[in-house]
């Protein structure tokens, strides 16, 4: 069996970052999608988004450490 080549430290922020951003966006299509049903609890939708914000949080450390801040 051929071993993938290793991941760089950036590709693997990077493939992470992609992936919190598809589960930030499935979360909003849930919770889209609970709300409009009309049947919804409030408990489920409220952890729902606090679970949103969590992972919307996590994007944005990630995109810190791999975008440098340039003072202009």
């Amino acid at each position: 069996m051929n071993a993938p080549p290793e991941m760089s430290f950036e590709e693997m922020l990077r493939v992470k970052l992609g992936v919190l951003r598809r589960e930030h966006r499935d979360l909003d299509e849930a919770i889209a999608a609970l709300s409009e049903s009309g049947r919804f609890d409030a408990l489920t939708l409220r952890r729902l988004k606090k679970q949103k914000l969590s992972l919307k949080d996590q994007i944005a450390s990630l995109e810190d450490r791999l975008i440098p801040d340039i003072i202009a």
